[in-house]
């Protein structure tokens, strides 16, 4: 228990959570569970309304106003929080005014304003956000929301954790993404009080780490260090704030066993595995957990079950696109390579012929002409060629040098 969120403030939660939200599912994760030797199951809050947690804070800080908010909501969001007020606003009949940063995601601001929120675009942060909400709440008299912290807020977060406690019997270690602590801390609170055993581990993204630099947690090797100014370009943008919450820092600094960060390149890579391997569309933020254990930051238990909390899932496709492309390269499916051709009719069409003949499968082809020391009368083209893994592609690009072509794998790193 804390000063500010106890036990049975996240339980008288639930009933309004429960009206909204829904019961998420969990599924084992057989990917993970290898790589770490030990049973780990994935708490799919990326199924839930409006494609995170949010809606559970949101039901309950809107249950705890009751009638007094006839004058509307106001909120600050670089997304999840925004369609979460948004859609309950509109559940409750009440005009809603989102304040949201200038380059939040696409797809995010659609669907706020598919729920019915007035948008407003500006600031270069969440932060930035929040101060300007503020000032409109406190000029109309609307009802602001704040995105974590806030009691009740919290407090409809830790159902999440009543939720998994209830799944999951015999929980060792739970890993929880950590932005301002709104979702961790509340279910710090439920996982304290109920299975007070488990290992609580929270997950920021390493661009910007708040949480971690004032615990004064480094990041691992290889990461690089946090961005002071809480840049949000990052994949995990939903987790992406300035400074830890007031209310939830002292909660996290005192029930949270760990904070660990991870990179962007770990973030990506877990993305596209949860995709492809669990068939779970997952954000940046909600795929933290995974970075983790998949990179080593944490370490699965010997005994008992790990649990990991996909908190989000509205990701722009194009961000997710570009993830699987990275997936696919690094994997040894998507071989880009420049070749040197003689600049004469016939011979590009060889080389394709090799190619294919290797099984390779041509995806583009650019004929590159400027910046490259070429003979008068050779061409340079880069191609983008589908293969079946790494050694498939050695043996495609062996082919083509067999056949007399001076050609490279161009460097994606």
């Amino acid at each position: 228990m804390t000063a500010q969120v106890g036990l049975a403030d996240i339980q008288n939660a639930r009933a309004a959570v429960e009206a909204v939200g829904a019961r998420t599912p969990v599924f084992e994760s057989r990917l993970l569970s290898e790589r770490t030797g030990a049973p780990v199951w994935m708490k799919a809050e990326n199924l839930q309304r409006t494609g995170s947690f949010k809606v559970r804070g949101v039901a309950s800080k809107l249950a705890s106003i009751g009638d007094g908010a006839e004058a509307g909501i106001v909120a600050a969001s670089a997304g999840n929080h925004a369609q979460a007020v948004a859609f309950g606003a509109r559940q409750k009949g009440l005009p809603c005014h989102v304040f949201m940063p200038s380059d939040a995601p696409i797809a995010k601001v659609s669907a706020t304003e598919s729920y019915g929120a007035t948008i407003e675009l500006g600031g270069e942060s969440v932060d930035d956000c929040v101060t300007m909400a503020m000032a409109r709440a406190a000029s109309t008299g609307e009802i602001f929301v704040h995105p974590f912290d806030d009691a009740a807020v919290i407090a409809g977060q830790g159902t999440v954790g009543l939720e998994l406690v209830e799944q999951i019997p015999d929980l060792a270690l739970v890993v929880i993404p950590l932005g301002g602590g709104g979702l961790a801390s509340g279910m710090a609170v439920a996982l304290r009080a109920c299975v007070p055993s488990a290992r609580i581990v929270a997950v920021q993204a390493a661009v910007c780490a708040p949480f971690a630099a004032a615990l004064g947690v480094g990041p691992p090797v290889g990461v690089g260090p946090p961005v002071a100014d809480g840049s949000p370009n990052s994949l995990a943008d939903g987790i992406v704030v300035k400074r830890p919450g007031a209310i939830t820092f002292p909660i996290v600094q005192s029930l949270v066993d760990d904070v660990v960060v991870v990179g962007e390149d770990d973030i990506a890579e877990a993305m596209v595995l949860l995709l492809e391997r669990a068939k779970l569309v997952v954000e940046g933020a909600g795929a933290v957990g995974a970075a983790a254990l998949l990179s080593g930051a944490v370490a699965a238990p010997a005994r008992g079950a790990t649990a990991l909390v996909l908190s989000g899932g509205n990701v722009d496709t194009n961000v997710l696109a570009t993830a699987i492309r990275r997936h696919e390269t690094n994997a040894g499916r998507r071989l880009v390579v420049f070749a040197r051709l003689s600049d004469r009719p016939g011979h590009l069409a060889r080389m394709l012929t090799v190619i294919g003949e290797a099984g390779g499968n041509l995806l583009e082809v650019d004929h590159l002409r400027e910046g490259y020391r070429l003979h008068v009368r050779e061409t340079g083209v880069q191609l983008v060629i589908e293969t079946r893994g790494q050694q498939h592609a050695r043996r495609v690009l062996d082919a083509v040098r067999d056949a007399g072509y001076d050609v490279r794998p161009v460097d994606q790193g």
